[in-house]
């Protein structure tokens, strides 16, 4: 069963900029392609750093306050800002290192950097830095939009008969709106076990139901498994 990765998802047009574009020219780029952050790239079209919509907005909000602001830690905890909100730059106010993905990684792995990361996108690069694309939350949750039929039947085909050679027909599956329930009696509790693992992360599956008959009651509590594919931890 191949994971879905992110040249799966990715979006290949991206909107760039070099390190040298004026606070003017990103402001009036964001508003026409209706972006929220800007890959910046150098000469060779390497990542280099990412302006963001919050980036910019430093600008406005913070531009304006005396250098004086009252307080010592305050005066610590903002000195990044009102050096951002001096830019002209991209190169002034992108972060960088950029956080970036590869095609080749899987969605899982962009989930968690977005989550942990705290970014709505991520600049997708190729082995040597290169821009090639960027992946955002929207294209992340995308996945999830896979029809329920289309979903029972890989984990009845691809799952249980395919990967754990079980005939189907021994085992229920339901799904509904991406929330899979798995009833029957697994040859045993090992296999049982194995399968929900393998079911949680077929694409587009929301959640999993274990309503499975093990052979000790006790080896299954029935739970409610919620967001089943994107560990965070």
């Amino acid at each position: 069963m191949k994971p879905v990765t992110v040249k799966d998802v990715m979006t290949t047009r991206v909107v760039s900029v070099r390190k040298d574009a004026s606070f003017r020219e990103m402001a009036a780029a964001l508003r026409e392609h209706r972006v929220s952050a800007f890959p910046v790239v150098d000469a060779d079209e390497k990542v280099i750093g990412v302006v963001s919509e919050a980036d910019m907005l430093t600008k406005e909000a913070l531009g304006s306050e005396p250098h004086g602001m009252p307080g010592m830690i305050t005066g610590l905890l903002r000195h990044k800002e009102q050096a951002k909100a001096r830019g002209i730059t991209a190169g002034d106010l992108m972060s960088s290192p950029p956080v970036t993905v590869t095609p080749e990684d899987t969605i899982e792995r962009a989930a968690r950097l977005m989550y942990r990361r705290k970014v709505k996108r991520l600049p997708v690069v190729d082995a040597g830095a290169h821009l090639v694309g960027i992946i955002s939350r929207a294209d992340v949750l995308a996945i999830f939009d896979r029809p329920d039929e289309e979903i029972r039947t890989e984990i009845r085909d691809r799952v249980i008969r395919d990967a754990f050679l079980v005939d189907p027909a021994t085992l229920g599956v339901i799904v509904k709106d991406g929330v899979v329930t798995l009833g029957g009696r697994p040859e045993s509790n090992d296999v049982g076990h194995q399968i929900v693992a393998r079911v949680r992360h077929v694409p587009g599956v929301v959640a999993v139901r274990d309503r499975l008959s093990y052979l000790r009651p006790e080896a299954s509590d029935a739970s409610f498994d919620v967001v089943a594919r994107f560990p965070m931890d």
